[in-house]
C-alpha cells in the first residue's frame, strides 16, 4: 500500500499545486524557468501514475471491501468510460459543438472515468485512486470555473467526428485489450 500512497501523493501533488496554491507554483517558475516547472511536472507526475498502477495493482487484491456496487455499476461506467475517451480524444485546433458545451474536455472526461470506476468497484484501493482523481476535477474545474472558462467558437463539426471515430476505437482497443493487459482486470469481467 506504501507504493499505492507514495505513486498518489507524487502524482496530484504537482496537480494540486497551481489549483489550490497558484502563488507557490508562479513562484517555483520564477526561480526555475518554465521549461524546468514543465520538465520537473512531467517527470515527478510520470513517476507518480507508474507508482499508483504497480501499487493499485499490488494492493488491491488485498483491500477491504469498503461498499458493493450497484448492479448497474458496471454499465453506467461503460458508458461513462466511453464519453471519456471521446472527451479526451478531442482535437482543440478547430473547436466543435463537443468543445463548446464542455469547455475543459480532459477535466471532464477524467471526471467521468473516475465516477464510472466508482460505480463499478467498491474497494479501498479503488476508492483512493478513482476518489482522488475525482476529487482532483471537481476542484480544478471550480478553479477554472473562477478564473473564467474559455469562450471557444464553434468552426466546424470535423473535431467533433474525430472525438467520435479516434475516441470509439481507443474505447474498443482499451476495453477489449489493454485494460486486461495493463490492470489484469478485464472490463468485460472475462
Amino acid at each position: 500500500m506504501l507504493v499505492f500512497i507514495l505513486g498518489l501523493l507524487l502524482f496530484f501533488i504537482p496537480h494540486f499545486t497551481p489549483v489550490l496554491l497558484p502563488g507557490v507554483k508562479s513562484g517555483v517558475v520564477a526561480s526555475i524557468g518554465a521549461g524546468r516547472w514543465k520538465g520537473a511536472y512531467a517527470l515527478i507526475s510520470l513517476a507518480g501514475l507508474i507508482l499508483i498502477v504497480f501499487g493499485w495493482i499490488q494492493y488491491r487484491p488485498i483491500a477491504p471491501q469498503v461498499y458493493d456496487p450497484p448492479s448497474w455499476g458496471r454499465h453506467a461506467t461503460a458508458l461513462l468510460v466511453w464519453i471519456s475517451f471521446v472527451l479526451l480524444s478531442l482535437p482543440r485546433s478547430k473547436p466543435g459543438r463537443i468543445l463548446v458545451i464542455v469547455k475543459h474536455p480532459m477535466l471532464i472526461g477524467v471526471f467521468y472515468w473516475s465516477a464510472g470506476h466508482l460505480l463499478a468497484n467498491g474497494d479501498l484501493a479503488s476508492i483512493l485512486l478513482f476518489g482522488a482523481f475525482l476529487v482532483f476535477t471537481i476542484t480544478s474545474r471550480i478553479s477554472e470555473r473562477l478564473k473564467g472558462d474559455p469562450n471557444h467558437q464553434f468552426v466546424s463539426y470535423r473535431s467533433d467526428i474525430i472525438a467520435l471515430g479516434a475516441g470509439t476505437l481507443l474505447y474498443a482497443v482499451f476495453v477489449l485489450w489493454a485494460h486486461t493487459w495493463l490492470f489484469g482486470v478485464s472490463p468485460l469481467g472475462l
